[in-house]
């Protein structure tokens, strides 16, 4: 087990998964139940298949680009988001500012 490449996968996911989407989604859920094992197990298990889903995808697109491609797709498209994001939050801004 490379111990350095869990620490560094448990951190990178945990750092980015912090405030999103899901997150808030598990918080609403929790604060709606009392069955608060369901929503943890539930929202456990989503976590973990979709980050199962993405190891595979991972994997099987590295038979076919070369790793560095990967990692130059994946930072255009978080730049891309960002951007967008940044777009869209002035946009708001000026509309709010409108009214």
């Amino acid at each position: 087990m490379n111990w350095n490449l869990l620490g560094l996968s448990f951190m990178t996911v945990f750092i980015s998964e912090l405030g999103d989407k899901s997150q808030l989604a598990a918080i609403a859920l929790g604060g709606n139940t009392k069955s608060l094992r369901a929503v943890f197990l539930g929202a456990s298990c989503a976590l973990v298949l979709t980050s199962f889903l993405g190891v595979l995808l991972g994997n099987e697109l590295s038979q076919i680009l070369p790793v560095r491609w990967m990692k130059a797709i994946a930072a255009i498209g978080f730049a891309l988001i960002a951007v967008h994001l940044l777009w869209s939050s002035e946009s708001d801004a000026e509309s709010e500012s409108d009214l």
